[in-house]
């Protein structure tokens, strides 16, 4: 084990490594693309480096923060350190998001070469991975806040990245308005858990009102796309195809699912039943809205919105270590699934409907098996790392709620389902258009990241490095479970995935254009076309009062009224100002007969 000071010293680089790569291309370096990606990629390379030094050398002792002597704010009774908080849960994470983050950065290096903001990507990317890793390394609610929000700015910016494009610019301002919403009610919680522990410490855990834990959770609602804000997600993939695979994958929403593991301590049995049924509905809207997606990208996104649920749910029945397990395992597969479809898209002019795609398998054979591997990993196909992660929230749903368990199960169809859909219509078949007519597997920069990724979404699963072991060690005494939960989730879970996948394989097997027609589906459920409503009949209508109050009543009533009457008072008053004798004489004496009359009478 390293002592304090290499701990200290190796996360402070981690974490301040990207945040120096960013601030040298945005000042310095960002005429120079290649440079910028080279500063880049080494910073996250860096980090990567760093932290399985850290994860090698920690033998399960008790989480502690790293020391530091800077102190933001110090008052009587209330004070806010500057820590960094090493456990098995932020060193695990630290994995995911550097080690995922690495291999993006690499895919970027050819994907975005001919791009003309290629500096400016980067500089991006830099940015959102310091974000990210403030997030998992913050030893306080405020400390998270202030990052949380920081990965909301970033996470704008690299959505918008091709800004000029209005569908990438709305798609950036609607992931950050929407995230805020959540944010308004993570703040209201973090006052709240402040009011009633006394602190923000998470050393200081302990269970709060069901109140101010759905509060909390609020912040995850925004940040994992969960239902009802779950709707700016699946826009986020108007970004580069790169981004999309670190913001769906192991970072951006990644980060309320961490936040919920973090603080598990803080909840509620009622809040716990809350978040369990919000992320089994949420898993089970995506999934069925997926079924009917005609975007590559956009199929995967609501996949991610799916499985964030799942691991959603994995927490509200009371398994943060399950939820945790699928995190790690999602952000190898689906990183594996995004950048398998950005090297489709690069092959193919960058068409995107997967009508318009086909005949891929013999043109591009290995990225197909690649990109086969990720989805059956994804739909839960036994020995890949998805079948155990799932196998893990099954059985924790069965002993907590059967309900939950058969939304679960229904949800492994779908995912069969629609991921057949997917690879038969893209890899199967004749080519559709010219423009999956002549492309062929990508240059090997963008292959090697799809190897590693396809190796471990094979072998997470089977925990030859003792993940689960490791992600127990913060919940022993939660990670219990009978034996016929285990054998109904994988008996089930196993029916469930192979029922899926054939009823897809006979729907789709033979089809050049898609034979359903479920327009409710399509149309996600028209949650778009509600929220658009709802705007036009909330925010649009009071902005209309409430010009009108200002102009009328604030402006007109208020400022110009008062000093209309007292410019009309003044010019009365002044009327009486004549400088004439006889005219003052005059009014005196009607006073004076005023006040007889008042008095008399």
């Amino acid at each position: 084990m390293p002592d304090t000071t290499l701990k200290t010293i190796l996360s402070l680089a981690i974490l301040f490594l990207p945040l120096v790569s960013a601030v040298l291309i945005g000042l310095f370096t960002k005429r120079h693309p290649r440079l910028s990606a080279g500063l880049s990629v080494g910073a996250v390379g860096a980090g990567f480096i760093c932290s399985v030094f850290l994860f090698a050398n920690f033998h399960g002792q008790p989480m502690s923060i790293v020391p530091s002597d800077f102190q933001w704010l110090s008052m009587p009774g209330f004070a806010i350190d500057f820590g960094l908080l090493i456990d098995p849960l932020s060193l695990l994470t630290l994995l995911i998001v550097t080690g995922v983050g690495t291999l993006v950065h690499v895919f970027s290096l050819v994907y975005m070469k001919d791009d003309e903001g290629a500096a400016r990507y980067f500089a991006g990317l830099s940015l959102f991975m310091f974000s990210m890793l403030g997030i998992v390394l913050a030893a306080n609610f405020v400390m998270m806040f202030i990052f949380w929000e920081l990965v909301g700015v970033s996470s704008y910016l690299l959505i918008s990245h091709w800004f000029e494009k209005p569908a990438a610019a709305d798609a950036g301002k609607k992931a950050f308005i929407v995230n805020r919403i959540g944010d308004v009610g993570f703040l209201l919680g973090i006052l709240l858990v402040w009011q009633q522990l006394g602190s923000f410490s998470f050393n200081s855990l302990a269970p709060v009102t069901t109140l101010a834990g759905l509060l909390i959770f609020c912040g995850a609602v925004g940040k994992s796309a969960q239902f009802p804000l779950h709707v700016w997600l699946p826009d986020a993939m108007e970004g580069p195809t790169p981004v999309s695979a670190l913001i769906h994958a192991a970072t951006m929403v990644a980060a309320g699912v961490y936040m919920l593991c973090r603080v598990f301590a803080i909840f509620t049995d009622d809040a716990l039943l809350i978040i369990g049924w919000i992320g089994g509905l949420t898993a089970l809207l995506a999934a069925l809205m997926a079924v009917q997606q005609n975007d590559l990208k956009r199929i995967l996104a609501y996949s991610t919105v799916s499985q964030l649920g799942y691991m959603v749910m994995a927490v509200g029945c009371a398994a943060p270590a399950a939820g945790m397990f699928h995190l790690t395992t999602h952000a190898a597969f689906k990183a594996l699934l995004f950048l398998g479809a950005g090297a489709v898209l690069y092959a193919c002019h960058h068409e995107q409907d997967i009508w318009k795609l086909g005949g891929l398998r013999k043109k591009m054979p290995l990225t197909f098996l690649i990109f086969a591997t990720g989805a059956l990993a994804l739909a839960g196909f036994p020995l890949l790392s998805g079948f155990s992660s799932k196998d893990a929230i099954l059985t924790q749903a069965f002993d907590h709620s059967m309900p939950l368990f058969v939304i679960g199960v229904a949800v492994v169809v779908l995912t069969a389902f629609y991921m057949m859909r997917c690879v038969l219509v893209v890899f199967y078949g004749k080519a559709r258009t010219d423009d999956s007519g002549q492309p062929h597997d990508p240059p090997g920069e963008m292959m090697v990241p799809l190897l590693i990724l396809s190796a471990l979404s094979i072998g997470l699963g089977w925990n030859v490095i003792g993940l689960n072991d490791f992600l127990n060690s913060n919940w022993q005494s939660l990670m219990k479970f009978t034996d016929a939960a285990h054998q109904a989730a994988m008996i089930w879970g196993t029916l469930a995935a192979f029922i899926g996948m054939g009823l897809g394989w006979w729907v789709y097997r033979n089809a050049q254009e898609e034979p359903l027609n479920a327009r409710v589906l399509r149309n996600k459920f028209y949650f778009d076309e509600l929220y658009a409503w709802l705007n036009r009949w909330t925010q649009e209508k009071l902005s209309h009062i409430a010009v009108w109050f200002d102009r009328w009543v604030i402006a007109g009533a208020g400022v110009k009224g008062l000093s209309g009457a007292a410019d009309i008072t003044g010019s009365l008053l002044r009327l009486f100002q004549s400088g004439n004798l006889q005219a003052y004489a005059l009014l005196l004496a009607l006073g004076l007969l005023l006040m007889l009359g008042l008095f008399l009478f």
